[in-house]
């Protein structure tokens, strides 16, 4: 082997091994922690968790085909998700609008933030402050489930709270 043969090995074992360091991202699809940082959720069992808000209380809100408007059973679970949060004053949350795979990606991006939107309004309506929700878009960008079928367009169809104790 010619010593440019040994460096060029060498640098690529250096690359490689650095490139496997971070192999799993901190955040899902949808947004949520996963991998080794779904430590940072706590105990499910903990009604001041962020893992009892996603298990208990629920994440995410449903939407008909081409609609923003909250059905009862999205009120239902924005209402649990302000109670989570009056008790829970130190935590702030993002709400993700989404869309099915069907549409211009503008169009979709729209929707995705006509969604998080009615979240958002429905929670300040319920006395949450608006500093401590963020919105944020992602249109078809970011499906949970990936055919062509209503059964996975009806999952992507969503608004979803992540919940966090950042500043933004």
């Amino acid at each position: 082997m010619t010593k440019f043969g040994f460096y060029f090995c060498a640098i690529l074992v250096i690359f490689l091994g650095g490139c496997s360091q971070n192999a799993s991202a901190p955040f899902s699809a949808s947004g949520t922690m996963s991998g080794s940082n779904a430590k940072f959720e706590g105990d499910a069992s903990d009604p001041g968790s962020i893992a009892f808000f996603k298990n208990n209380v629920g994440d995410r809100v449903l939407f008909p085909i081409d609609q923003s408007d909250i059905d009862q059973s999205g009120k239902e679970i924005l209402l649990a998700q302000a109670d989570w949060l009056r008790a829970n004053s130190e935590y702030k949350i993002v709400i993700e609008g989404h869309a099915d795979e069907r549409g211009t990606r503008e169009y979709n991006l729209a929707l995705g933030a006509r969604r998080a939107n009615s979240a958002r309004e429905f929670l300040v309506s319920r006395g949450i402050q608006g500093h401590r929700i963020k919105t944020v878009s992602f249109g078809k960008e970011r499906p949970v489930e990936l055919c062509s079928k209503e059964s996975c367009y009806s999952e992507n169809r969503r608004a979803v709270s992540v919940v966090s104790n950042l500043n933004f």
